[in-house]
């Protein structure tokens, strides 16, 4: 089978064998926003040229099933499994005589019904199960620009709510008096300071003004000398990491996805609110979670 974890900005393709391994992969910064219209075909077929003979249909996930992308795929609602994300998969022409497949994407509401979506990280989700499927997981935290908080019950995802956390920080880095304050670290970031901004995170009742009045104070603590403006950008991660994940109340376990520098923040702020939690990264768990759903497609 071929593989594709295809997003905004970055193309990923991968032969994978009969028991899901991933004999080879291959790269490209050919997101779907650099796709011109009508030219997804061409670029599937660049990046796979030669795996012909060898794959077993073409299964894509991410952003490529968006609005913006090969094809818009309608979202399958909340609670859903294997089984539902696998009847919401849509084809696309492909080859001449072939079609490649791609996956749905998954919505909930919230209690005041206010929706909520995800495109990719369902399929995340159902690899991560997969390969616990011995092991109870209690949520799932997808760590990124818009982190996903994902409540799962047994092999279901029951709902998740995203939260603009990478975002936020970016904007405010770049974009804010905050950001004026930093000044570039050498070496690793101040874990006492990132646990600092997380402790102050848990200070979120009406009394201490929440979590506007608490970014405002990244700039006074530096202003005033109660930090260094090199502590500035670990402090104000640990305040936005730290509200997220009182505002999720994630059930333990927690499991963590993404990046490897981003995700470990997280597991470390678990860890300062004595909630058990560990990583995998987002390829190991796209590849298991498409290798699942593919029995599931039928023919």
């Amino acid at each position: 089978m071929i593989a594709v974890d295809w997003g905004t900005s970055q193309l990923r393709a991968y032969r994978l064998d009969a028991q899901g391994n991933a004999v080879e992969s291959r790269e490209r910064p050919e997101g779907i926003l650099s796709v011109p219209a009508g030219g997804f075909p061409a670029v599937l077929d660049a990046i796979t040229a030669g795996w012909e003979k060898d794959a077993d249909g073409v299964l894509m996930s991410g952003m490529v099933g968006s609005r913006q992308g090969w094809l818009e795929v309608p979202y399958v609602d909340c609670p859903a499994d294997l089984r539902a994300i696998a009847k919401g998969v849509r084809p696309v022409e492909w080859r001449k005589g072939s079609q490649a497949l791609i996956c749905p994407g998954l919505t909930c509401r919230d209690t005041e019904g206010v929706p909520d979506v995800m495109r990719g990280e369902e399929v995340q989700v159902m690899g991560a199960l997969a390969l616990n499927a011995n092991e109870g997981i209690g949520s799932i935290i997808m760590a990124g620009t818009h982190s996903k908080h994902v409540r799962v019950e047994g092999e279901t995802i029951a709902g998740f709510a995203t939260h603009m956390t990478g975002e936020v920080f970016a904007v405010l880095k770049a974009h804010s008096i905050l950001g004026r304050m930093m000044e570039e670290a050498k070496g690793p970031g101040d874990a006492s300071v990132f646990a600092a901004g997380v402790k102050r995170a848990g200070e979120g009742s009406a009394s201490e003004g929440g979590l506007l009045h608490h970014l405002f104070g990244v700039r006074t603590r530096v202003l005033l000398g109660d930090m260094p403006g090199t502590a500035a950008a670990d402090y104000l991660s640990g305040l936005l990491i730290g509200h997220t994940i009182y505002a999720a109340k994630p059930k333990a376990p927690v499991l963590v996805i993404g990046a490897p520098a981003v995700a470990e923040r997280y597991v470390a702020a678990c860890g300062l609110l004595e909630i058990p939690a560990r990583t995998l990264t987002s390829e190991q768990v796209t590849l298991a979670g498409l290798s699942a759903l593919r029995p599931h497609l039928g023919g």
